[in-house]
C-alpha cells in the first residue's frame, strides 16, 4: 500500500511540475503559455459532495479475468443470417452482473458514484435489432439493491450522436429510442425515489448545423414529445465545440431542465467578447444550482483537465489525472472525467484530505506510466476499422463469382499517411480489436 501511494504522490508532483512549467512558458517556449485552470481564488473546500468516475474501471478491466460493463459486438454479426438477439443479450447480461462487482468494488473503495455505460446492451435501440431488458432483470435490481444500500448514485450519457435537435427526422427517431433504452435501464436498477430522482441522463445539445437559434428552436419543439418518464430524466450539458454555458443556460431555465456545468468544456470554448477564463461563470453558479433546486435533484457537475503542453483541439482530450477541485463546489457531486478513472478520484481524495484513497490496497491500483510534459513521439497509430474488400470465391482452381465482404482491417497511419493495412481474420482477435478500440474512443467521448 506504501508503493502505491508513493507512486500516486509522484504522478501528482509530476503533473503540478508540467502544468507550472506551461503556465509560465518554460515547457514549451516555441507556443504560447498555456492559461490556468481557475482563475479564482474561491476555496474549494470544504467539500461533501461525492467524487466519481465515468463507465471504466482501469483495475478491474485488466483483472484476470476482466470486469467491465461495455462487451459488445459488431453490427455485421447481429445482421447475419444465421445469427439471433441472444448474442448481444448474452453479452448484456455479463455486462449488468459486471456492474454488481463493480459496485461493491467502488463501496471498497469509498467511492459513491459512477457513470454506467451506455454500451450495456448492445444494440438494445438499434431499429433492427431492439429488444427490451426484461431478460436482465436480476442483475440490474440487485445493482440498484447494492447501489441503495450504499447511497451511491448512477448515471448515464448517451454518445454524441444522440441529438434531439437535428433537421434530420430520423435521427430524432433513433435519439428518442436511443434516450428510451437508457431510461428502462436506470428504471430496472429500482432504486428508492431520491436515488431514482438523482439518476438522470446527460445530454449535449449537439451539433449547430449551420444555424445555431434554429437548431435550439428544433430542441425545444422535440422536448414536449418526448416520454414524461424520460424527460423527468434529462439534463443538459455544456460541450467543447457549440454550446457554451451561456447558450445552454436560458434552455434550461426555459424548459425546467437541469444544467451540468462541464468547467472543461468552458474553459476550451472561448469567445473574447463574453468570457474570461473561469470569471465569467462564477456569477452564475446561483443560476445553475437553482435549474436543479427546482426540480429536487442533486446537483452534479463535471471535471477534467487537458494534458500540459496542449494546445487547440488537442485541448479537448484529457489528462490521466487532475490537480484541482473546480471552486465553490460545496455538496455537489463531481465527476471526474479522467483517463485515469478510480485513480483520478484517489489523487482529489489524496490532495484534499477528503478521505477513502487510504482505503485502496495495494494490489488493486495498476501502474500507469503517464510521461506528463512530454511532446507526442512519431510513430505508427494502428487503426481498428471495417472495410468492404472485393474477395474471389475459387473452385477447382477457377475463380466462380466475386463476393462484396466486409471485414476487419488494422492501419498503420504516420502523419495521417497510411503506410501499412492488413486484414484482422474474423475471430476472437478481430471482436477484440474492435472492442478496444471501442473502450478508447468511450474514454475520449466523456
Amino acid at each position: 500500500m506504501e508503493e502505491e501511494i508513493a507512486l500516486l504522490d509522484k504522478e501528482l508532483e509530476e503533473m503540478d511540475r508540467a502544468w507550472e512549467a506551461d503556465v509560465k512558458g518554460e515547457l514549451f517556449p516555441d507556443k504560447e503559455a498555456m492559461t490556468t485552470a481557475f482563475n479564482s481564488t474561491d476555496d474549494p473546500l470544504p467539500y461533501t459532495g461525492r467524487l466519481g468516475y465515468a463507465c471504466l474501471n482501469t483495475h478491474l478491466r485488466n483483472a484476470d479475468p476482466p470486469v467491465f460493463c461495455s462487451r459488445t459486438c459488431r453490427l455485421a454479426t447481429l445482421n447475419a443470417a444465421d445469427s439471433s438477439l441472444e448474442h448481444a443479450q448474452q453479452l448484456g447480461l455479463q455486462n449488468a452482473w459486471d456492474l454488481v462487482k463493480l459496485i461493491e468494488w467502488n463501496e471498497a473503495h469509498n467511492i459513491k458514484f459512477m457513470r454506467i455505460s451506455s454500451e450495456m446492451f448492445p444494440f438494445a435501440s438499434h431499429p433492427d435489432h431492439v429488444y427490451d431488458l426484461n431478460f436482465a432483470a436480476e442483475p440490474l435490481a440487485k445493482a440498484g439493491e447494492l447501489a441503495a444500500k450504499w447511497g451511491h448514485r448512477l448515471t448515464t450519457h448517451p454518445g454524441q450522436f444522440t441529438q434531439l435537435a437535428s433537421p434530420r427526422k430520423e435521427v430524432i427517431r433513433a435519439a428518442i429510442a436511443d434516450l428510451k433504452y437508457h431510461n428502462e435501464m436506470l428504471t430496472m436498477l429500482k432504486l428508492p425515489p431520491e436515488l431514482d430522482k438523482d439518476a438522470v441522463i446527460i445530454l449535449h445539445m449537439g451539433g449547430v448545423f449551420g444555424d445555431k437559434p434554429a437548431t435550439i428552436s428544433r430542441f425545444k419543439e422535440t422536448w414536449p414529445t418526448l416520454p414524461a418518464e424520460v424527460r423527468r430524466r434529462i439534463v443538459l450539458e455544456n460541450d467543447d465545440v457549440s454550446y457554451s454555458v451561456h447558450d445552454i443556460l436560458p434552455v434550461c431555465q426555459e424548459l425546467d431542465i437541469p444544467l451540468v456545468l462541464d468547467w472543461h468544456h468552458h474553459n476550451i470554448i472561448h469567445d473574447d467578447s463574453i468570457r474570461e477564463g473561469t470569471l465569467d461563470v462564477l456569477p452564475l453558479l446561483p443560476a445553475i444550482a437553482e435549474t436543479w433546486k427546482k426540480r429536487g435533484i442533486k446537483q452534479k457537475m463535471h471535471y477534467s483537465e487537458p494534458v500540459p503542453g496542449a494546445r487547440g483541439r488537442d485541448r479537448r482530450k484529457h489528462s490521466e489525472i487532475v490537480r484541482f477541485l473546480p471552486p465553490g463546489l460545496g455538496d455537489v457531486d463531481l465527476m471526474v472525467e479522467a483517463k485515469g478513472k478510480e485513480r483520478a478520484v484517489w489523487g482529489l481524495m489524496r490532495r484534499y484530505g477528503l478521505g477513502g484513497w487510504e482505503r485502496k490496497k495495494g494490489p488493486d491500483v495498476v501502474p500507469v506510466v503517464i510521461g506528463v510534459g512530454k511532446p507526442p513521439e512519431e510513430k505508427k497509430s494502428p487503426k481498428i476499422k471495417k472495410k468492404k474488400v472485393v474477395k474471389e470465391v475459387v473452385e477447382d482452381g477457377k475463380v466462380v463469382k466475386e463476393e462484396v465482404v466486409e471485414e476487419v482491417v488494422e492501419t498503420a497511419i504516420v502523419d495521417g499517411q497510411v503506410v501499412e493495412e492488413k486484414a484482422l481474420e474474423d475471430s476472437e482477435e478481430s471482436e477484440a480489436a474492435l472492442l478496444d478500440k471501442e473502450l478508447d474512443e468511450m474514454e475520449e467521448d466523456d
